[in-house]
């Protein structure tokens, strides 16, 4: 991998490998493919993957979550939905080292659909690592650093913006806020970097290296940017924040997003 991210023939490699996996974190991941194993069997679990920092190999115990995406034979049901949920209360409890464990459940044909290709598929091909079962990454093209990716990955950020808000007169407490403004820092961030990836020709997850490259084309919003990555790594409940990330950044960024690469392709 070149220091872009990028494998020998340009396109982008895939950025997580179990063998990077802290050894703090090992266990997790162990305790992870056993609870999947046992609770989706074959008929309905095609194949699961971890992503994020674990994989990677930066995550930091007692700081960083557990991030699962399982693909499955048919869309996701109540039922599978309910048993996701099970595992993540379980393996949240036991293992101190994760702040919490996310799974996200997607159909195959979901995923291998010509309209998810530069999404959902570049995230499987890109940034999961295997952890059980046949490689969806196989069926799916190579990808490189272009404005179709750019807009198919993030090319719909004045919807989230929506939702954002609404969530953030919805949020009650610290916690929903400091909760909130995670995702919302995380997304912002990586949409920012998605703004600037074709013109810097490369790939990469890090935050504050997303942040320091956005900077470079966007030095007027540099300082913006640098408060989302800080926050995205240490999520903040100050309304002040939250606000500038939602009123003030988001909404600019959506904008020249728009400009720059367009808007995604709508989902049904």
């Amino acid at each position: 991998m070149s220091e872009r991210g990028l494998a020998h023939d340009g396109t982008i490699a895939r950025e997580g490998v179990l063998d990077r996996v802290p050894a703090a974190f090992t266990p997790v991941v162990e305790a992870a493919r056993t609870r999947i194993t046992e609770t989706f069997d074959s008929a309905r679990l095609h194949s699961a993957y971890i992503y994020g920092s674990i994989p990677r190999g930066t995550a930091t115990p007692g700081v960083s979550d557990l991030d699962l995406q399982l693909a499955l034979h048919h869309e996701p049901t109540e039922a599978d939905r309910a048993d996701a949920r099970a595992i993540e209360a379980a393996l949240d409890r036991a293992f101190p080292q994760i702040d919490g464990v996310g799974i996200l459940l997607t159909s195959t044909r979901a995923l291998l659909s010509d309209l998810e290709r530069h999404d959902a598929g570049f995230f499987i091909a890109c940034l999961c690592t295997p952890l059980l079962g046949a490689d969806l990454a196989e069926r799916l093209p190579r990808y490189r650093p272009t404005a179709l990716l750019a807009r198919e990955t993030n090319g719909d950020l004045a919807l989230a913006l929506q939702r954002w808000h609404t969530r953030a007169a919805e949020a009650a407490t610290d916690a929903d806020r400091r909760t909130l403004c995670r995702v919302v820092a995380r997304r912002i961030v990586r949409t920012g970097f998605t703004l600037i990836m074709p013109r810097w020709g490369g790939w990469t997850s890090d935050l504050n290296e997303s942040a320091e490259l956005f900077g470079r084309y966007y030095p007027e919003r540099v300082d913006q940017m640098r408060i989302a990555s800080a926050t995205g790594s240490t999520p903040s409940a100050d309304t002040a924040v939250l606000s500038m990330l939602i009123d003030d950044l988001g909404p600019w960024l959506a904008a020249e997003y728009t400009v720059v690469h367009g808007e995604k392709a709508p989902r049904p």
